[in-house]
């Protein structure tokens, strides 16, 4: 699907490039979803996982941050991954306002599991381009995303 819009050769490649960009990405996402979903989690909370298991502990604040995600959403995403038994909260012992959020034990062996399952996922939707179209893909990307 392209714009129908009728402006400057700049505007409609631009727009071109916002549509196919965000066609391309939802419908990534919707099959990488759909997988994890199949293996009872969302994307954020997957993201939560990835990001302790690789990172360790952090504030729920910074954990936000680091996916991405709004302080009410990430709360959110953390009861519902705290009641599966895969996080738990630590009040901080700087600021009892704060949260750290660990993987527990439970959580670890589950992330372990399915990591290769969802990386094999992604491997196979990159498997369109070759590793010279990924490497310039990844470039593009950046470009776009660090303006």
């Amino acid at each position: 699907m392209a714009t129908n819009y009728k402006g400057t050769k700049q505007e409609i490649n631009s727009l071109n490039n916002y549509i196919k960009l965000i066609r391309a990405s939802e419908s990534l996402s919707s099959r990488v979803n759909l997988m994890l979903n199949k293996k009872g989690l969302t994307i954020s909370q997957f993201a939560v996982l990835d990001v302790l298991y690789n990172l360790g502990a952090l504030s729920q604040k910074d954990l936000g941050k680091k996916i991405l995600r709004s302080g009410g959403n990430i709360t959110m995403v953390i009861d519902n991954l705290e009641k599966l038994g895969y996080v738990e909260r630590e009040r901080s012992k700087d600021d009892r306002r704060f949260f750290i959020i660990h993987l527990t034990k439970k959580g670890k062996r589950f992330f372990s599991n399915i990591f290769p399952i969802f990386l094999e996922a992604v491997v196979k939707e990159f498997k369109v381009l070759t590793e010279k179209e990924q490497l310039e893909f990844q470039r593009m990307c950046k470009l776009v995303g660090l303006k």
